[in-house]
């Protein structure tokens, strides 16, 4: 596996935005599709954005309009923009880049 190092999440108020990031350590970019999920403890892992290899990007539909999701051009980075926070946006997210997974964000959204 790669490393992968991220970076971005915390605490903030509801209505806020957040900007997470991901990024490959020690290895050259390329082929790699990436995506982000979140995870609360009991329950089912949940899929949350993909940037793919190829530039296309997709967004779980009940998160569309609120997150996004890009890579940066060397494409060993990747970003989960989330804007107007709410509560229920808390968890633990998580990205995977390939076949290798960071180690999870934590994001705590007050009201």
């Amino acid at each position: 596996q790669v490393r992968l190092v991220e970076s971005g999440g915390g605490f903030v108020q509801a209505g806020g935005s957040l900007r997470l990031s991901c990024a490959m350590a020690g290895v050259t970019s390329g082929g790699y599709d990436m995506a982000w999920y979140r995870q609360t403890p009991g329950r089912q892992r949940e899929w949350v954005a993909a940037a793919m290899a190829d530039g296309t990007t997709f967004v779980h539909e009940s998160l569309r309009g609120r997150f996004s999701v890009s890579a940066n051009d060397a494409k060993d980075t990747v970003f989960l923009q989330i804007n107007n926070l709410k509560p229920e946006d808390t968890d633990v997210y998580l990205c995977v880049i390939g076949d290798s997974w960071g180690q999870g964000i934590q994001v705590t959204v007050s009201s």
